[in-house]
């Protein structure tokens, strides 16, 4: 009997030695994953931020003609597109600065049936490029990330100072702009 106490405390003993070991391995194994996970996502941040300054180097160039003297009738009814070349609507007008002259927004039109329904999206000038063929600008955005940009209705532009420092506080806050 003596004998079989023994056993059974040694044989317990054992698998909780194991158990605990591999336990611990486990807990290790979990710890290497996540390291590994975070790796990869600071991989992918990385190439997302190389693929935008590629994109941005890329068009540096035609951007040097977009930053000379045009008419801003050459630029309204031009199209946007994101990189993936997919529509983003149009240009429809232009907000300047009256101190500085400079243009400060491209309002792109976006959504809707026939220019019917469609949303108004004063985009930021600077985070506009123009596409070395100059057929159209591109912005780094995607349609969905687009539908939830502060705009505005056709009928509905801001109309007074005040509303526009509003505006273009939402605006720079979402395209990430320093005023």
């Amino acid at each position: 009997m003596k004998t079989l106490i023994s056993v059974l405390a040694v044989s317990f003993l054992s698998a909780t030695l194991v158990g605990t070991s591999c336990a611990a391995d486990v807990q290790e194994k979990q710890k290497e994953l996540t390291e590994k996970k975070q790796e990869v996502k600071e991989a992918q941040e990385e190439l997302k931020q190389e693929s935008r300054k590629e994109l941005v180097e890329s068009t540096h160039e035609a951007n040097k003609e977009m930053l000379q003297v045009s008419r801003a009738s050459k630029i309204i009814g031009t199209n946007v597109k994101n990189p993936k070349g997919e529509n983003l609507g149009g240009i429809k007008d232009l907000v300047l600065d009256p101190e500085s002259g400079h243009v400060v927004y491209a309002v792109v039109s976006f959504g809707g049936v026939l220019g019917m329904g469609s949303k108004l999206f004063a985009v930021p000038w600077s985070v506009l490029h123009w596409t070395s063929d100059k057929k159209y600008y591109v912005l780094d955005l995607d349609k969905e990330t687009l539908k939830k940009a502060p705009g505005f209705d056709k009928k509905h532009w801001p109309d007074s100072s005040s509303k526009w420092e509003q505006q273009r506080e939402e605006i720079n806050q979402f395209y990430h702009v320093n005023p």
